[in-house]
């Protein structure tokens, strides 16, 4: 079966961008089904997912009305290669063990919270209602990582130790959250997308108190970091995830539930 190839214009590149990010994260939530270290959690980070799959049902849903080729969630979900995918870096980075979960969730939820809140004022209705609800959501996201960040931070010689490799593995990949390119300055400049590096103090503050509490050191400034994702530029774990992901619509592509 033909994959599905888009155009892009900066709307539907910009609201793919988002859906493919929360998407992307929300399944690799998904995959401590049955792995969590406590049923409690097991419970938080399958809800967790869940509500980053929902923003990115709504955001889909949104692309492909701005796309108007008669597109559905699905078909942009299930059939673009892992080229076509928008979504940050950070989002398809491995679980790895339960501190690299925890702290990539939180070094995603203290720039989502701000940047919903932000998205709340979009001269695009529909991207601020989906805001709106997301902004909730990920406010019980960024205060349940980061108690998960402290605890890991400020607990025992081996999570501190698993935490600082997180950091190490994770920190170049958070640059990428703050890019911005030609095709989204048209949008920040109508108001219906936003600047992302106006936020960075506010995240910048939320990871410096979160991490002086876990006794985690900042990283310098000024590191190289990785970007490319919002491109289509990714690593090998994309397309690991996504052929999982979309193995049984790939199978069954005019299956209908």
């Amino acid at each position: 079966m033909t994959t599905i190839t888009l155009a892009e214009p900066p709307r539907v590149l910009h609201a793919l961008r988002l859906a493919d990010t929360t998407l992307v994260l929300g399944h690799r939530l998904s995959e401590w089904t049955g792995q969590a270290p406590m049923l409690e959690e097991e419970l938080a980070l399958a809800n967790m997912g869940l509500d980053l799959i929902g923003q990115a049902r709504a955001l889909y849903t949104h692309a492909a009305a701005l796309d108007g080729q008669g597109r559905t969630e699905d078909d942009l979900a299930y059939f673009r290669d892992a080229p076509q995918y928008r979504n940050l870096l950070l989002a398809e980075q491995p679980n790895g063990d339960f501190a690299q979960t925890m702290l990539r969730q939180f070094l995603y939820a203290a720039f989502a919270l701000p940047f919903w809140n932000a998205m709340a004022a979009s001269a695009d209705a529909v991207l601020a209602a989906i805001a709106a609800k997301a902004e909730k959501e990920m406010a019980y996201h960024q205060r349940h990582s980061a108690a998960w960040v402290v605890r890991l931070g400020d607990g025992t010689a081996e999570s501190h130790a698993r935490l600082r490799a997180a950091l190490d593995a994770l920190w170049p990949f958070t640059g990428e959250m703050f890019e911005v390119d030609e095709a989204e300055r048209g949008l920040i400049a109508q108001g219906i997308a936003i600047d992302p590096a106006a936020l960075r103090p506010a995240w910048e503050a939320s990871i410096a108190r979160v991490f002086a509490e876990a006794t985690l050191p900042l990283p310098a400034a000024g590191r190289w970091m990785q970007s490319g994702g919002h491109h289509g530029r990714h690593g090998e774990h994309l397309g690991h995830l996504l052929a999982v992901m979309q193995s049984l619509p790939r199978a069954y592509p005019d299956a209908r539930w």
